[in-house]
């Protein structure tokens, strides 16, 4: 068994192809069934099987390959870290996160990282949901991912950074717009901007709607946070987010933010495959964003129900 018969084994699993991997690897489809029918030999087992389209891994494949997933995107990883100390501060941190969630949590981190670590590169790649995040980071594409907590990921440690709370954006000229908060009974009549389907933050949040015995009616879905607030902006709906760092909302804007004290906060922060295994900048990035999340916790904690906190 050697590395690379793991790493074509890998890439039959996620193509479902031999003929589609070979032409990855430039190589035949023979050469590629050896690498597959040796591991095969080693272990005693079928790993993969014929379908009417291609392969599939075995439940014996199946176990083969989330065990080679992991370590070898950690193997991988210790390597470019060693690179990294070998040549010096130059290196790459991959974050996978949302769309939208580098504007409202990183800037301030990215802005101080870059000035300590100019020849240093922040490689962000964007996923749909958290679980598309963990999939990143446990596949070996990612060294850290900015995700909404929850549910445990096999071979994923997550760390909490900051508890959200939910506020309700409306149009300044709703009725809604003027409470100091929302209460349960004001959820049931709102016009609700849902959030991604398949995101952790929407599971939390119907979650959440159901113990409150308030599920409201939903108008549109929207791909990400700052469009749910656009869209409350025009009319079209609520929008019950997470308290952003940068919702950036002012007193006299055309948008209200209410706190809906009712419904549990959000955790948010980190996750990756082995704290202790991340490199020197990857830890370091990690820590910036952290102590920035911490320094706007603090000053959410000095602030009085309901006043805004965009100017901060």
């Amino acid at each position: 068994m050697t590395l690379d018969d793991l790493r074509v084994f890998i890439a039959v699993c996620q193509a479902g192809s031999l003929s589609a991997v070979a032409r990855s690897l430039s190589c035949s489809q023979s050469a590629v069934s050896q690498h597959v029918r040796r591991l095969e030999r080693e272990i005693g087992l079928t790993l993969v099987e014929r379908q009417p389209r291609g392969v599939a891994p075995t439940d014996a494949g199946a176990i083969l390959y989330q065990a080679a997933l992991g370590g070898l995107a950690s193997l991988d990883a210790a390597l470019r870290h060693l690179r990294e100390l070998r040549d010096g501060d130059g290196g790459t941190v991959k974050v996978t996160t949302g769309g939208v969630t580098v504007r409202h949590f990183m800037p301030d981190a990215i802005t101080a990282f870059r000035g300590r670590h100019p020849d240093a590169i922040l490689d962000f790649r964007s996923a749909h949901s958290t679980g598309r995040c963990l999939e990143l980071l446990h596949g070996g594409q990612a060294d850290l991912a900015w995700i909404t907590l929850g549910r445990p990921f096999p071979g994923v440690q997550q760390r909490p950074v900051i508890d959200l709370p939910w506020v309700l954006v409306v149009n300044a000229g709703d009725p809604l717009a003027a409470r100091r908060v929302v209460e349960p009974e004001d959820l049931r009549s709102i016009r609700h901007i849902a959030h991604p389907p398949n995101s952790a933050s929407r599971r939390r949040l119907e979650e959440e709607f159901v113990r409150l015995g308030c599920t409201p009616s939903q108008t549109v879905g929207v791909a990400d946070w700052d469009t749910a607030v656009l869209l409350a902006e025009l009319g079209v709906g609520h929008a019950v987010l997470p308290g952003l760092p940068r919702l950036a909302l002012s007193p006299d804007g055309p948008v209200r933010a209410v706190p809906i004290p009712a419904l549990s906060p959000i955790t948010v922060g980190w996750a990756a495959r082995q704290w202790n295994a991340l490199s020197p900048l990857a830890a370091e990035f990690a820590d910036l964003v952290a102590a920035d999340q911490a320094r706007f916790a603090a000053d959410l904690a000095e602030t009085p129900t309901g006043e805004d906190t965009s100017s901060r």
